[in-house]
């Protein structure tokens, strides 16, 4: 079963999934840009509907606390497009991370976690599928973060729950990978987040190799990294075998990437990104994998042990 906003479905019923997205969010606390916060219910469920019509039929949106998370508008939007969507429990990385938690330990945060997961997000009677996104600085794990990794860990193994991350600049990815399997997390539960944004393609490996799943999530940010880039190394790890745990997304956090305001909108990976890896010959099957059944997997939630 999948935790959506609107409550449990069937894996199957899951369908072409966008797997790290933000419809509602506010980053401009810290960034201190207005084009970082979304707060245009209705531009969103028209950026929807367009995801919608490309095919798209859910989509995981890992705003948290800290970052402006609205669950009850989630669920608006997933009951006027018919997407399904999951939220999250969560807090993201430094200085993201509310004043209240700045100082926690990693039992505060599994305790927080765990609350809303089975008592639900505040009064609203929505409950989040997914921890995250949790994350860690670029090539640095600072104390908060790392106690923040450990309880999301935690959390994931009393749960059952997916756990999905945020590495800056895809770095420090292995890392994270062996502080959550230190919490008795299963590799099944693991979505370690940004990979494509990592040029070092031995660390993606790595990660890869630990048998977990990676975003490759930022697709269409080319002013990280070209898309090209992307595709090049995607390609190989098909090759390679590790077909199976990649999930795709875009991660459009701004007003500027959405389609009203000029930018290329949530159905990119579909309209833009598959017909490129169609050209170079990735097969039906495997494109089915990386947008239907690696979701599928990925967002279930696993049975404690």
């Amino acid at each position: 079963m999948i935790q959506t906003v609107k409550g449990k479905i069937e894996a199957e019923e899951f369908g072409i999934c966008a797997a790290h997205e933000h419809l509602s969010i506010d980053l401009s606390r810290i960034k201190g840009d207005p084009d970082t916060i979304l707060d245009d219910e209705q531009g969103a469920q028209e950026e929807l509907e367009h995801f919608h019509q490309a095919g798209g039929r859910s989509l995981v949106d890992l705003t948290n606390e800290g970052m402006r998370r609205n669950a009850e508008r989630l669920k608006r939007l997933s009951e006027a497009t018919g997407v399904h969507i999951v939220t999250c429990t969560g807090f993201y990385k430094d200085p993201f991370i509310p004043e209240f938690a700045e100082n926690w330990k990693r039992e505060d945060f599994a305790e927080h976690f765990i609350k809303e997961i089975t008592g639900g997000i505040a009064d609203t009677g929505i409950f989040p599928g997914i921890i995250g996104e949790v994350g860690t600085s670029v090539n640095e794990i600072k104390p908060v973060e790392k106690e923040l990794i450990l309880g999301a860990g935690e959390t994931a193994r009393e749960t059952g729950l997916p756990v999905s991350t945020h590495t800056s600049l895809g770095t420090l990815g292995s890392r994270q990978v062996d502080m959550l399997f230190g919490t008795g997390v299963t590799k099944e539960q693991i979505i370690i987040g940004h990979q494509d944004l990592n040029p070092n393609k031995e660390e993606v490996l790595e990660v890869l190799e630990g048998g977990v799943y990676i975003g490759f999530d930022t697709i269409g940010k080319n002013n990280y990294r070209p898309d090209e880039e992307r595709i090049e190394f995607l390609l190989d790890f098909i090759e390679r075998g590790f077909h199976e745990q990649i999930l795709l997304s875009a991660d459009l956090t701004r007003k500027s990437h959405w389609k009203k305001h000029g930018g290329p909108g949530y159905d990119l990976v579909l309209n833009e990104f598959i017909p490129k890896l169609t050209e170079r010959g990735v097969s039906g099957a495997v494109i089915r994998d990386l947008l239907i059944h690696n979701p599928a997997r990925a967002f279930a939630i696993k049975e404690r042990v």
